[in-house]
């Protein structure tokens, strides 16, 4: 199903869903209580969902689908407004699984790949399992998650540095793990999210706005400071170099990816060996796998998400294969292990 409410981009989004053979058009409406009246008898395996409609906006439309026929959800945005930004990370928190750039017209330079990542996401999500769920945030609000039990018996040093990388489903997953932390949290927090470059400001602005840490872009040379959440700015490699300053680089891609989560992870293995954190969540793919091993061959704590609680079980998957997770923890459970690592029990 398609939901926008511009006729030109509507007729635009038909004929991009069209040249993909893998794809049939169930549905497509100009308004969010059109799809909330339609959805039922069509029943669609994804949605792509325009932001900003008359009446109900996207925001409120996917709230409601996400209760009432809980639904794959690809948002389409204007990546160039920072209203439809901020409105398109909401709607992730709200449920939405990814966000996507808006095409604009089939003689504009960037439209073929526009055209196939739209695709793309649309057949992917298509396949994800969604549930009723509660938007992103009430889950901490006003509480400190408790410490859990380590996998391993032998904690490593007192950890000096947090990396948490993500991909699909990557932006409310991180909201959780690093809203969970407190404002006095010691460690620097250094991010790689898989998401069109043009929408990594408004990511980084948005995480700000509902986590208690501060949150910025990440700048090349400056130093990391404990407390502050430094996220990879878009199309470009993030790495903590000596002396905890960060380095961002476009060299090539790792594994088809930039930022890479696996780049990121093994400058923290060079740098901080056993007094790092590594941490990686859901995703579709293995960017971050063979990153968090060298991790855990440095002695550093490191954690895969659970299964249970991933949207795409892929880049934490490739990891538990690899062995190169000390602890395998379902979302709500990875804040607590983070603080337990930094504070670790006293020895009898």
């Amino acid at each position: 199903m398609l939901v926008e409410d511009s006729l030109v981009v509507r007729h635009l989004l038909t004929h991009i869903v069209g040249r993909d053979p893998r794809l049939l058009l169930v549905a497509a409406v100009a308004s969010g209580e059109e799809a909330l009246k339609q959805i039922a008898a069509v029943r669609p395996d994804v949605i792509s969902m325009d932001i900003r409609l008359p009446g109900i906006d996207g925001l409120e439309t996917t709230r409601r689908i996400m209760a009432e026929h809980p639904t794959p959800i690809v948002v389409v945005a204007d990546s160039v407004e920072d209203a439809s930004l901020r409105i398109s990370m909401n709607a992730l928190r709200a449920g939405a699984l990814s966000v996507v750039e808006k095409p604009v017209a089939t003689t504009h330079s960037g439209y073929d790949a526009v055209a196939g990542e739209i695709c793309t996401q649309l057949r992917i999500m298509a396949q994800v399992p969604v549930i009723r769920r509660r938007p992103i945030g009430s889950e901490w609000a006003g509480r400190r998650p408790a410490p859990q039990a380590a996998p391993d018996a032998d904690p490593p040093d007192r950890p000096t540095i947090l990396a948490i990388a993500a991909s699909t489903g990557g932006p409310p997953a991180l909201a959780r793990v690093i809203g969970a932390l407190p404002e006095d949290f010691p460690l620097p927090v250094l991010v790689v999210q898989h998401m069109g470059a043009a929408f990594m400001e408004g990511f980084a602005a948005w995480l700000n706005g509902v986590v208690p840490l501060p949150v910025a872009l990440a700048r090349d040379g400056e130093r990391a400071e404990g407390g502050r959440v430094y996220v990879a700015p878009g199309d470009r490699h993030l790495e903590l170099g000596p002396n905890g300053i960060l380095r961002i680089l476009d060299s090539a891609p790792v594994g088809g990816q930039r930022p890479a989560a696996t780049v990121l992870f093994r400058s923290l293995a060079r740098h901080a060996g056993n007094r790092g954190i590594g941490v990686l969540l859901t995703g579709m793919g293995e960017d971050g796998a063979l990153g968090l091993l060298d991790m855990r061959r440095a002695g550093a704590e490191t954690i895969a998400e659970h299964e249970s609680t991933a949207v795409v079980y892929g880049m934490p998957a490739a990891a538990v294969r690899l062995s190169a997770a000390r602890g395998v923890l379902p979302l709500d459970r990875v804040a607590g292990q983070i603080l337990r690592a930094i504070q670790p029990d006293p020895q009898p």
